[in-house]
């Protein structure tokens, strides 16, 4: 009986804790992304203007690629919310559509945002584009309904054609039952997207691409606090082995790997202090 009891208090203590580090995490990427939803909008305008047709915008912090997580799609609609309002106003009288992954998150969303001034429709809907749509965003697309992302990419290639941002997509699935076959035509789709915006923090750096610079890793300045060095400039995305050849010569390994909420705890920190840096 004791020993249930002790089980339970520090389950209860580990849930605590977990939600404190959520609801901190929760407050750094609405900040983040306020601080940052101007200059998305702005790098998304200047790709469109350019002729771009295909663009992601995407921000890799743990908590945002898990929606079954409690309170998990809340915060994912809020932040969404924050770059859809700023790009209309880059944008001005555009017209802008966004489709969010089912037709109850578009139906709950369109009750709760009466003053919302983009449409709304769901990847499930017969028709989610209409032709008085002149930018369409595609909010945290999933990779189980892939087939209708690539409609719509192919409906949207139609004369004329009209410009597609996927906001976070997770497109890509490591799943053993997905064959190579299909990942890989996976990867070949999103091969043909330009990633306008990524941002991917590291416990001790981060992976930044801002478009039209290259892809950046950064790592921690050891000498100088809240600073980084510029580790390796990349044309396209780099790889896991690439990020841990250059994390590797910074001697930043260590012998014994970190507990899951040291290392969630490096990413917040990380998070913070990179777009401290970046927003200077």
């Amino acid at each position: 009986m004791m020993l249930l009891k002790i089980i339970s208090k520090r389950a209860w203590c580990y849930k605590s804790k977990h939600k404190l580090f959520r609801k901190k995490m929760t407050a750094a990427c609405l900040l983040t992304w306020r601080v940052q939803s101007g200059n998305l909008a702005k790098l998304v305008h200047l790709f469109v203007s350019s002729g771009g047709m295909r663009a992601i915008v995407e921000l890799l912090i743990p908590q945002l690629q898990f929606l079954d997580d409690e309170g998990a799609q809340a915060e994912l609609w809020e932040l969404s919310r924050l770059f859809l309002d700023t790009l209309i106003e880059e944008t001005g009288s555009q017209r802008i559509k966004a489709i969010f992954p089912d037709a109850g998150a578009a139906a709950l969303l369109k009750y709760q945002w009466k003053d919302a001034a983009f449409g709304f429709s769901s990847l499930g809907d017969r028709k989610p584009v209409q032709s008085e749509d002149d930018i369409v965003v595609m909010v945290v697309p999933d990779y189980q309904m892939l087939e209708k992302v690539q409609k719509i990419v192919s409906d949207l290639s139609d004369d004329p054609p009209r410009p597609l941002i996927m906001w976070n997509p997770r497109l890509i699935s490591e799943d053993v039952g997905v064959g190579i076959n299909v990942r890989n035509l996976r990867r070949y789709f999103l091969s043909t997207f330009t990633t306008v915006y990524s941002m991917r923090p590291l416990p001790a750096g981060a992976v930044f691409r801002c478009y039209p610079g290259l892809w950046k890793v950064f790592y921690d300045d050891k000498d100088r606090p809240n600073r980084y060095l510029l580790g390796q400039e990349f044309v396209r995305r780099p790889d896991a082995e690439e990020i841990e050849i250059i994390f590797g010569n910074t001697g930043d390994n260590s012998e014994q790997g970190p507990s899951l909420f040291s290392k969630a705890a490096g990413v917040f920190s990380s998070l913070n202090r990179f777009m401290r840096a970046i927003s200077k």
